[in-house]
């Protein structure tokens, strides 16, 4: 198992790379997009070319290391679980843990179920149901065998329904850039000649990002096989998506296994910045996710334990912070009703802010705050959350740091 991991890393770190020198060539032509309509168009078509070449790259691979890749991109690859040997969340083999059981299958298939049918039919609540039931009779048993269970097979559809939620997010994301109707503001608008240079423009975008999507859909057929036909599907709205991440990480919360939840969202560097442009209710769903999790994060690393444990448990927390912040400081609150109540929302900044603290070295509080910072004093309409007191404690512990030295 060991030794198939390599093969995974490079396109991994190709696609980090990428993504965070994109992000940062973006941040000034976003300004200079906003005051120019050339340099607006060209910004549309380096987005669109970038975003199709990170779905590109998993065509690169193999054929039979595309379900893997595609699936576990965001997994412990960064900070893996399974290389301490009596780890909480590291399952023997699954011919020891009945992961092969017929028991293992039903619950497997109920919750494939669940991603593929929509949530408006009458049958989506019969089977998340009984997907329900298993769990919770599994649990009611209280034998360790049954509880493996559901936790290895919770743990995959977790990565599953992870990835449908990034494919379903990112298609958002680029409907939305293509259906803009162009900047209206200081007589850059889309009246006159230059809407209709904007129209023509964006026609043009739209034909070729529908024939590149159905080259590689096309692509993907045969380099999968009809077997893995499911991964070009995105399950169902992105809001039902991230609504069943939730769901499932609460029931791994509930077995025991969370840590495996809060390592997968904590590495889902992409999703996290493609949810910054995503549309407000989206955000919301997203938010909700992250709240959940960051007070699932807050408790890692605090018992007794491997030290080599502790520090992977330090790195998810930070790489937690560092991914999914942003996206706190500029989602909105909601449109018709507030994503969290006033004491969710408070409850929420003292998780942060005791997370932060428990960071311990001075170099990796000052980068989650500097972020946090950044992105809180630019977002106009949102003032959650609000760090400032743990900013002010940093900056004292700091300057007290200095004078020792």
């Amino acid at each position: 198992m060991m030794e198939s991991t390599p093969t995974f890393i490079p396109p991994l770190l190709l696609r980090n790379i990428l993504t965070t020198l994109f992000l940062y060539a973006d941040k000034p032509l976003l300004t200079l997009s906003q005051k120019y309509k050339l340099l607006h168009f060209l910004r549309a078509l380096l987005i669109s070319s970038f975003l199709f070449l990170l779905r590109l790259l998993p065509s690169l691979l193999p054929p039979d290391h595309q379900t893997h890749q595609y699936h576990h991109h965001n997994d412990s690859v960064h900070y893996p679980t399974t290389n301490s040997p009596k780890s909480h969340n590291s399952y023997p083999p699954a011919s020891t843990t009945g992961a092969n059981s017929g028991i293992a299958r039903a619950l497997s298939q109920l919750l494939s179920i669940v991603n593929d049918i929509p949530v408006s039919s009458r049958k989506y609540e019969l089977v998340r149901s009984l997907a329900e039931r298993i769990i919770d009779e599994n649990l009611l048993e209280g034998s360790e065998a049954l509880i493996e269970v559901n936790c290895s097979v919770l743990s995959a559809a977790f990565s599953r329904t992870l990835g449908q939620l990034e494919a379903a997010v990112l298609d958002r994301v680029r409907n939305n850039e293509y259906s803009e109707p162009g900047p209206t503001e200081e007589g850059t608008g889309g009246a006159g000649a230059g809407g209709e240079n904007y129209r023509k423009v964006s026609r043009v975008f739209k034909a070729v990002r529908f024939y590149g999507d159905a080259a590689w859909n096309r692509l993907g057929r045969r380099r999968r096989g009809r077997g893995e036909a499911g991964l070009l599907r995105t399950g169902g709205s992105a809001e039902k998506l991230a609504a069943e991440v939730l769901w499932l990480a609460q029931k791994m919360a509930a077995c025991g296994c969370v840590e495996e939840a809060v390592v997968k969202w904590a590495s889902a560097t992409h999703l996290a910045w493609l949810g910054l442009s995503a549309e407000p209710r989206l955000q919301g769903s997203l938010v909700k996710v992250s709240a959940f999790l960051f007070k699932q994060a807050k408790n890692l690393g605090v018992e007794e334990g491997d030290e080599g444990k502790k520090e992977q448990q330090r790195q998810t927390k930070m790489r937690m912070l560092m991914s999914w912040l942003p996206l706190l400081c500029r989602a909105s609150n909601g449109t018709d009703a507030p994503v969290l109540s006033i004491s969710e929302r408070a409850e929420l900044e003292r998780v942060l802010e005791e997370t932060i603290e428990t960071l311990e070295q001075e170099e990796e509080q000052e980068k989650v705050l500097s972020l946090w910072l950044h992105h809180y004093t630019y977002c106009p309409s949102s003032d959650w959350p609000n760090l400032r007191a743990c900013y002010a404690r940093w900056c004292s512990a700091s300057r007290k740091l200095l004078l020792l030295h």
